[in-house]
């Protein structure tokens, strides 16, 4: 089996009998990549302060104190007392600025765990601090499993909720949707056992709450029976690939693919069920494989046809990985190269031909190296789900987490908002009250739930003002 560790290797002996027109080529060399204001550091709080900051880096906060509350009681009476805006917090995956505060922070790790399990119905209880490689480890112990995942494993289930995140496939849905009920801490610090059948607008919005209803302290949720996964990548020219798309979004449990930035290269990966004997996951080379993007781009961004040409004469092509292994395995992982990223879900109709423009694009921007991802998602019902009118296809873009975003906005947005994308709610995007107002039928209604449950705005942030169309007085 090729490996792609090859593209690197193969890349650099390329480049060094490539010719290459010396002037651009000693402009490009001399290009400093790293954006203006980048700072890998977290901010340095004043006296008496917490310092703070995102995964990616790009949301920093200096709250004036950081809690970890130990019990639910505890956490209801910090809710109760607090006076300035409080903002819940977990794993620091969200690209926005959903979490921040200057106010109070509330990190809800140590309601984490295994609760209670039913054999009976396959439901479980969570603590909602629980990281999802966690939850997905202890429900492997009863023999049970998430129906799906998503490709990074250390965000907390609450986390996860709030903000849609999801994994692919034509008929699997995005997290939120195997939640059953959930127990929630009211902004007045009351707690509520809610459930479709107890309280079903409240449960139809706080499937997807942004954190903005409160904090919810745990989740009952479905379970399926453990399973395993055969997974293949395959590594092509995009044409004719694409033709393909549709079709092997529909054949297989698991589609996705990743258009590898300025190659005209796709690598495809499917997971499928898998009866028999697993032989385990094989060593990951997706950062090897970053890496060789990277130093392609850094050396050959200025040619973009050169850069193409190596690209496609170094990669290799056909089956590239083909493992066999538990679900929860194969599907997620965690990412230790940090990136900042935009991601759109696009009504499935529209989903090629905005493939192909942002394909375009991104082999029109000379800076990227990223690759695009694409994946499919089922429709559910939850009020602020971006699949609930329907299934969706999620187009992401990507950059260095030292370098340039700005382009998302002006070059990729607009691209998604023509077709009536709508934004992952933990991923860069611009949009605000009006724009939901129209992209979610219930969207005025959850602004009424926030509104009764918060009429002083304790949970708001200016990100969240932002989208509800609110004053921040924090």
């Amino acid at each position: 089996m090729a490996s792609r560790r090859t593209f690197l290797k193969a890349g650099a002996g390329l480049a060094a009998l490539a010719a290459m027109p010396v002037g651009g080529h000693i402009y490009w060399q001399t290009k400093d990549f790293t954006r203006n204001g980048f700072d890998p550091a977290p901010p340095i709080a004043p006296d008496g302060e917490t310092s703070w900051m995102n995964w990616s880096g790009i949301e920093r906060s200096t709250p004036v104190d950081m809690l970890f509350p130990e019990t639910e009681d505890e956490l209801a009476d910090v809710v109760r007392r607090a006076q300035a805006p409080i903002r819940p917090v977990g794993s620091g995956h969200s690209f926005t600025g959903l979490a921040t505060s200057e106010g109070i922070m509330v990190d809800i790790s140590a309601m984490e765990g295994l609760k209670r399990f039913d054999p009976e119905t396959g439901q479980a209880v969570f603590g909602a601090g629980t990281r999802l490689f966690q939850a997905a480890s202890q429900l492997d112990l009863h023999e049970r499993a998430f129906a799906n995942l998503p490709d990074i494993d250390v965000q907390t289930m609450a986390g996860s909720f709030a903000t849609a995140t999801h994994g692919t496939g034509n008929q699997l849905s995005a997290l939120h949707d195997a939640v059953t009920a959930f127990r929630l801490i009211t902004p007045s610090g009351d707690i509520l056992d809610v459930s479709a059948s107890s309280h079903p607008d409240l449960f139809a919005a706080g499937r997807v709450s942004l954190g903005a209803l409160g904090i919810i302290t745990e989740y009952t949720i479905n379970t399926v029976p453990a399973f395993n996964l055969h997974r293949r990548m395959h590594v092509e020219k995009v044409e004719p690939f694409l033709e393909r798309m549709e079709e092997l979004g529909e054949t297989h449990r698991n589609f996705e693919f990743f258009y590898l930035t300025g190659t005209g290269m796709v690598a495809w990966l499917t997971h499928d069920l898998f009866e028999g004997e697993i032989e385990g996951r094989g060593e990951s080379q997706d950062d090897d494989t970053l890496d060789a993007m990277k130093a392609l781009r850094d050396s050959f961004g200025w040619f973009p046809w050169l850069r193409k040409k190596i690209a496609q004469t170094a990669i290799p092509t056909g089956e590239v990985e083909n493992f066999t292994d538990e679900s929860w395995a194969l599907l997620s992982t965690t990412r230790p190269v940090r990136f900042v990223e935009m991601e759109y879900h696009i009504p499935r109709e529209a989903a090629l031909a905005t493939v192909r423009q942002v394909i375009r694009k991104l082999d029109q921007t000379s800076e990227a190296f990223f690759p695009m991802e694409f994946r499919n998602v089922a429709a559910d019902t939850a009020w602020l789900s971006p699949f609930s009118d329907g299934p969706k296809s999620s187009i992401a873009i990507h950059a260095g987490v030292d370098e340039r975003y700005d382009y998302f906005f002006s070059e990729f947005e607009p691209i998604y908002r023509a077709v009536g994308g709508h934004p992952h709610w933990g991923k860069l995007h611009s949009l605000g009250k009006a724009d939901f107002l129209s992209l979610y039928p219930r969207f005025a209604d959850f602004l009424d739930i926030r509104k009764t449950l918060d009429p002083t705005g304790k949970f708001l942030n200016p990100h969240l003002a932002h989208i509800f169309g609110e004053t921040f007085n924090g």
